[in-house]
């Protein structure tokens, strides 16, 4: 628990590394807002003041700089006292107060749903993170706080802060390169979520440890001695592996406590990156190897900055060894991530433009995260997408000028086009791994070179959401389906609603702006385009907003009928209209057919079969049927299911492929099954472009001897 000991704590830490001046200033702000919190309590009965004082001194074990320091004693200044942003800017400054404010605005809205509540607070998280990191800094050292203090809550609470934990901040954590905040959330949050779980697994590595500590050290040592003598000055640490990465272990790979032999880790820590290289040689003159288990990480940085080389050897006693080597600069990026750039900014005005390789890779993952989220449908989605990257078990791919880019596993080359760039992802329209063409749904492996062949006119596939990996591919897909959606459905809309008024003698030309204005304001919405677009998708029925026009002339002096009007035109269908118009998969219309169209609030305007043995369920919703005719000049393909009984012998199904084939006609998908001994039943769905290509087809199947019968479904 936090007591008066965190202040002094904190000006202790603070004073290692910041001037006197600045550590008064620390104390100003303490003196600040325990003013401000006076009277207030925690649940566990402390003084509120504690509980900020806690989190500064959090942040001043990795080192960070007086402003963040600041901001942490008062982050809940602003959400709980009457103290204002102004008054805090005017005290410590315009930087604090902004961060302070940045922090604040994390605060909990009100949500129905708390997985809305947990992906909106997330939004605004990366919000705040794009005009200030440390805004994300403090709010991690404020949750690692309040896990640390964790069992005052109820039990079904804990367990709910326990999850979030685990599935938002460590992975934040992590993703930022805070490793030693990362573990702690981690077995924090694993010891309120499963804490039986937690407390036999503690008792395992308990019991383990005794004759376990003698191998770290035996080990350690043997390290250490080899390397003095190779003229290479190190500091080996030997460590067992935190209990939440071994009950994941244990979890992922259905392994018991004993079965788990690599719970050795040591990190060999050296001078220089020349010297890691040299270590690495050494230590497998030590212990062999285990092949395939060689990372490089030094000339390869992992997304958030982390450098290290990563081996696991066959260690004494039959027991696995991990082994991580790095500088003593790549341990502090290691262990305090994108905080450590902040121990090189004390003096703002000496290092005011000095930025490190890791703030820049995290600049440039908030910079994505942005992307996503301004093309995110809602916060739900957002986080779910954001969430495939919070995750990374990532490759490293390189482009055709040598450039790296780093992908999580499973990623394929639309992945890699929209890591480049949103417009390169959008142009794809074939891929080359190491020169040779594959189809874009293939998973990329490490150390390939990806060139991307591009169209000319940017047209993204939607199948392409069926197998993309990264949170920005899928999220610029979808957003620009989303916006082509908009434009085709408000041009059906359009059609739909001049259609409609010709059965009111009414042309659509003809409506003016006093009538548009009064529709707007009778059906509440924003605009006439949105009045559009929800005719073309279905959300409004065009007959209906037809009669509610016809009502508003009815009651002006307008008279908006055209000569010669055609009333009952029906609405051409051309096959080009893209998403909005959806062709039925129970009868499959093709030009040619008899049709009729049925507006459906999920799919817009579906066009069946005039035939169709769902029709007579349509029919009995008249304001939802739209009499439809095919264009003269429809165009494109379309798909046709024929139904073929054929004599059930060796080579059956390949005969009638290939005859199908000899036309140009592509085969969508098949399905065959046996009718009795003699005779199978094969289904072919194919790609068609009119009603006569489906009847040369049928004409052309019935010469061959092995077809009994042949129809269209």
């Amino acid at each position: 628990m936090s007591t008066p000991n965190s202040l002094d704590g904190l000006i202790k830490k603070a004073s290692a590394y910041l001037t006197p001046e600045q550590v008064e200033l620390i104390y100003s702000a303490y003196e600040f807002g325990a003013l401000a919190h006076q009277g207030q309590t925690r649940k566990s009965g402390e003084d509120y003041i504690w509980h900020p004082v806690a989190v500064a001194e959090i942040l001043a074990e990795i080192q960070l700089d007086k402003e963040s320091l600041i901001a942490a004693i008062l982050h809940d200044v602003i959400e709980d006292t009457p103290y204002t942003k102004n008054d805090i800017a005017d005290r410590f400054g315009e930087n604090v107060a902004e961060i302070v404010d940045g922090v604040t605005k994390l605060g909990k809205l009100e949500f129905d749903n708390p997985q809305e509540a947990q992906a909106e607070n997330f939004r605004k998280m990366i919000l705040a993170m794009a005009r200030d990191i440390r805004v994300i800094l403090i709010k991690l050292a404020d949750r690692l706080h309040n896990m640390r203090t964790l069992g005052v809550m109820r039990p079904d609470k804990q367990r709910r802060i326990a999850r979030e934990t685990l599935d938002i901040y460590a992975p934040i954590a992590g993703r930022l390169g805070i490793n030693a905040v990362r573990i702690e959330l981690e077995d924090l949050g694993f010891k309120a979520m499963h804490p039986t779980r937690f407390a036999v697994l503690e008792n395992a590595v308990k019991k383990a440890r005794g004759n376990r500590k003698e191998v770290i050290e035996q080990i350690s040592e043997t390290f250490h001695n080899r390397l003095t003598q190779e003229n290479i000055p190190c500091q080996v640490i030997g460590r067992e592996k935190h209990l939440y990465s071994l009950y994941k272990k244990m979890k992922n790979k259905h392994q018991s406590f004993t079965d788990i032999l690599d719970i050795f880790a040591f990190r060999i820590i050296v001078n220089s990156a020349d010297d890691c290289y040299r270590t690495l040689g050494t230590v497998h003159s030590i212990y062999k190897p285990l092949p395939g288990r060689f990372k490089d990480y030094i000339a390869i940085p992992k997304p958030n900055g982390y450098q290290s080389l990563h081996t696991a050897l066959f260690g004494p006693y039959g027991v696995h060894l991990e082994v991580q080597i790095r500088s003593e600069t790549m341990h502090e990026v290691s262990e305090h991530g994108i905080a450590a750039h902040w121990q090189y900014k004390q003096d703002n005005s000496k290092n005011e433009n000095s930025t490190s390789h890791v703030d820049l890779r995290a600049q440039e993952w908030v910079k994505n995260l942005l992307e996503i989220q301004q093309s995110a449908g809602n916060s739900l989605d957002f986080l779910e997408n954001v969430k495939i990257d919070l995750f990374p078990d990532v490759i490293y791919v390189f482009t055709p000028k040598g450039d790296i880019i780093t992908l999580p596993r499973g990623s394929t080359p639309v992945d890699f086009a929209y890591a480049v760039h949103t417009n390169i992802g959008h142009s794809t329209v074939a891929c080359r791994i190491d020169k040779k063409l594959v189809p874009l749904r293939t998973p990329l492996e490490s150390g390939k070179t990806i060139n991307i062949i591009k169209g000319s006119d940017p047209e993204p596939n939607p199948a392409w959401l069926n197998f993309v990996k990264t949170a920005k591919a899928r999220s610029q897909i979808r957003h620009y389906m989303k916006h082509q959606q908009t434009g085709e459905a408000i041009a059906l809309g359009q059609r739909m609603l001049t259609k409609s008024l010709r059965n009111f003698n009414m042309a659509y030309d003809g409506l003016t702006d006093e009538i548009h204005s009064q529709l707007i304001e009778a059906l509440n919405i924003k605009d006439w385009e949105e009045l559009l677009e929800e005719l073309g998708t279905g959300n409004r029925i065009a007959p209906l907003v037809a009669k509610q026009i016809h009502d508003i002339v009815l009651g002006t002096e307008d008279d908006i009928r055209p000569k010669n009007l055609d009333t009952k035109a029906a609405l051409p269908i051309s096959g080009t209209e893209g998403m909005v118009i959806h062709f039925a998969n129970c009868c499959h219309p093709v030009p040619g057919d008899e049709i009729i169209g049925f507006i459906s609030t999920e799919k817009g305007l579906v066009i069946h079969r005039d035939c169709c043995h769902n029709i007579k369920n349509i029919k009995n919703q008249p304001e939802k049927c739209l009499e439809v005719q095919w264009d003269k000049d429809a165009s494109g393909t379309f798909l046709a299911e024929l139904q073929i009984e054929a004599k059930n012998q060796r080579g059956t199904l390949a005969t009638i492929a290939n005859e199908i084939a000899k036309t140009n006609t592509d085969i969508e998908r098949v399905r065959s099954e046996d009718k009795d001994e003699s005779y199978s039943l094969m289904h072919f769905v194919i790609n068609v472009e009119n009603r006569n290509h489906v009847a040369m087809l049928l004409k052309r199947l019935k010469r061959l001897s092995i077809v009994e019968k042949i129809q269209r479904l």
